[in-house]
């Protein structure tokens, strides 16, 4: 059975004004969020990157379900943040996604390492899949 006991699914779950807030995210994304996401459709266009992916009460920067795999932009106050940072990562964690993250300046300097890791994870983890 797919969803809950009423049949619902975690998606439409989620309070109404998720979807425009999702929106309103990718259209106010900043310069590091679109490189990256222009270079993650050319470079890894079959893991299916999503932008902005509600997933509980946050929203994913990138998830590929495919992979499971949750990439995070992390600006300069994310050094503040440390707490709500790892409250965040254990529960999309226990949701069975990992998650990466790097800084907004990495995007912004070295955005072929970036991607290469990205890369690189998700290969790591499809070895030994059939």
């Amino acid at each position: 059975m797919r969803g809950n006991a009423q049949g619902l699914t975690k998606r439409q779950l989620l309070p109404a004004t998720t979807v425009t807030r999702s929106r309103e995210l990718r259209k106010n994304a900043g310069e590091p969020e679109r490189r990256l996401w222009r270079a993650l459709r050319e470079a890894l266009p079959d893991m299916k990157f999503r932008r902005q992916v509600p997933i509980g009460s946050y929203h994913a920067d990138f998830c590929s379900h495919a992979a499971r795999l949750i990439v995070e932009v992390d600006g300069d106050d994310h050094a503040m943040k440390l707490r709500c940072d790892a409250a965040r990562t254990r529960f999309l964690e226990h949701e069975g996604y990992d998650v990466i993250r790097f800084a907004n300046a990495d995007v912004m300097t070295q955005l072929d390492g970036v991607v290469t890791a990205i890369g690189a994870w998700i290969a790591h983890k499809q070895k030994g899949r059939p």
